[in-house]
């Protein structure tokens, strides 16, 4: 066995390791038999247990003072090899105590000085070198762990900001993660359009389903509408059973009328997707149509975190959340009632019918409201554009992108195209 091999296998170091200015060395000299001439002073310290060592057997000697018999056999064949040995760490334990020494030897030839004739050699006390390198490799480990443990724990605020990502608006989220939102617990002021709709019998529909077809119903639609307020710039507030509840003007705003404006697009767009779901739960096994109602205002409302200190909710309260709220309870089923604040925002980009004289319960006063039936043709660009099928959903950011969005679909066509099976003979006969 070679000695580096010795030395792989018991991870000692490089040579460049150790700094030999600063080294207790140990000599002594030996002839060309191995034969001890004479030793030094540090030589006698270092291993007390030896008696007198002149004329003894060098590996002998390494023996008697506990060297491991593979170091000395490997040592004494490298030598005979070579004409020099280097064995960087040699672990022994003298008087109880572990220390490591490194053991240099070579053989010289000096014609003034006969003693250097034979076998040169050193033992160098590496104990503190090396309790140094053991203590930089626990440092190092230690790093390690560290540097895996900030990785999983970041890899768990990760996880956790995820999941809470599904509790909050993305606006909202977005302001306490990017810090934007301050300490957020500052209330404002605003003029809000706030949103509220409501799907009419939903407890007679809830009552009639199993609990398995009732989640993927409600989930359904649940998800699909928080897409489109997500989609027209809405910041969702809450669902209340089956009831969503959305603002816009918070925390980004675009204006007034354009904040009116995107609100009113966002509900005729929910009213169209509902239709567009039926197909879907109807193979689900939910046959009843779904029919909703919807009431839109806007007026000054105060915005920001309401709760208490274990809890708290950004939220919107004032008169207009009231008031969308009541607007809903008396539109028919899939209708939208929008109040007359925002009625004058819109009134020349919308049709409407107007219903006088309504008395809302908790208003001392009748209002005047107005059913939103849809927008007038110059406007429909205003806004992203949503189109669905059965396989396929088409979202467009506003009409100077549908060229954009043919092209990409004719990519898509081509990639499907290619994934089909090849043509069989029979392939466009009929079943």
């Amino acid at each position: 066995m070679k000695i580096e091999d010795l030395l792989s296998r018991n991870a000692v170091l490089d040579l460049s390791f150790f700094n030999f200015r600063n080294a207790i060395t140990a000599c002594y000299f030996a002839d060309r038999q191995l034969r001890v001439l004479r030793v030094n002073d540090n030589f006698r310290a270092f291993f007390p247990i030896l008696d007198n060592v002149t004329d003894a057997y060098f590996p002998a000697i390494l023996e008697q003072i506990g060297v491991d018999p593979a170091f000395i056999n490997a040592f004494s064949g490298q030598l005979e090899r070579e004409g020099r040995v280097y064995i960087p760490a040699i672990p022994l334990s003298i008087g109880g105590e572990e220390r490591v020494y490194s053991l240099m030897s070579t053989y010289t030839h000096d014609q003034d000085f006969p003693y250097l004739n034979g076998l040169q050699r050193q033992f160098v006390d590496r104990t503190a070198e090396w309790a140094l390198r053991r203590e930089h490799e626990r440092l190092l480990e230690e790093k390690v762990r560290d540097r895996a443990l900030i990785e999983e724990k970041t890899r768990e605020l990760e996880r956790v900001a995820n999941r809470l990502a599904k509790y909050l608006s993305p606006q909202i989220y977005a302001s306490i993660f990017t810090g934007k939102g301050g300490d957020g617990e500052t209330l404002a002021r605003k003029n809000l359009t706030v949103f509220f709709s409501d799907i009419q019998g939903f407890t007679d529909i809830s009552d009639a389903m199993e609990p398995e077809r009732l989640a993927f119903f409600i989930n359904t639609y649940l998800s699909e509408m928080s897409e489109i307020a997500i989609q027209f710039g809405g910041t969702i507030d809450k669902f209340i059973g089956d009831a969503i509840v959305v603002f816009f003007g918070d925390p980004e705003t675009a204006g007034d009328r354009e904040d009116a404006m995107r609100c009113a697009l966002m509900a005729l767009r929910m009213r169209e997707r509902v239709e567009e779901l039926g197909a879907t739960w109807r193979e689900h096994g939910i046959s009843q149509p779904l029919r909703i109602r919807m009431g839109i205002t806007t007026g000054f409302c105060t915005v920001g975190n309401f709760g208490s200190e274990q809890r708290v909710e950004y939220t919107v309260l004032g008169s207009p959340v009231n008031l969308a709220a009541r607007l809903q309870t008396i539109a028919e089923p899939n209708t939208i009632m929008i109040s007359g604040s925002t009625y004058s925002l819109l009134e020349q980009f919308i049709e409407c019918v107007p219903v006088r004289d309504v008395q809302l319960k908790g208003f001392a006063r009748k209002v005047d409201c107005y059913r939103l039936d849809a927008v007038k043709p110059s406007q429909r660009d205003w806004g992203p554009m949503t189109r669905v099928g059965r396989h396929v959903a088409v979202s467009i950011p506003d009409s100077r992108r549908v060229r954009e969005a043919i092209q990409e679909l004719r990519r898509i066509e081509d990639e499907l195209e290619r994934q089909l099976p090849p043509s069989s003979p029979n392939a466009g006969m009929p079943l």
